[in-house]
């Protein structure tokens, strides 16, 4: 087999939709016994002379996190691959039935409430993390 480059690799996962991305993913962390969980901060030890709260830091990523699709789950779906980009019917479908499920991870403010509203106007019960 041929070997790759960086750019091949990530030219073909750019092909690929969500579900089959992570359903790789899946693969890959079984495969090699590894997690793709990104590593979770230490707090630092209070007491420290100076030290400022980093918890007043303003938050500028959120999660979009659908937590039902409502009575019009037809009508969440279809919103759903309109804010999720790259996703077929099959895939929208399968997101929706999963909820809980993050629909989009780490955007702007503004696109949350955006996607926020478009769900909720469909009927889908939304929250922002």
């Amino acid at each position: 087999m041929a070997k790759l480059s960086t750019a091949e690799l990530i030219d073909a996962f750019k092909e690929l939709t969500l579900l089959e991305l992570s359903d790789f993913v899946k693969e890959f962390e079984t495969t090699f016994d590894v997690t793709a969980a990104a590593p979770v901060a230490v707090a630092a030890a209070p007491g420290a002379a100076g030290a400022a709260p980093a918890a007043a830091e303003e938050q500028d990523e959120f999660d979009v996190v659908l937590e039902s699709a409502g009575d019009k789950k037809i009508q969440v779906i279809k919103v759903v691959r309109e804010v999720v980009s790259g996703l077929g019917l099959k895939e929208a479908k399968e997101l929706v039935e999963a909820a809980p499920k993050a629909l989009l991870e780490k955007v702007d403010k503004e696109a949350a409430e955006a996607a926020k509203e478009k769900l909720e106007a469909a009927g889908a019960k939304i929250t922002i993390k």
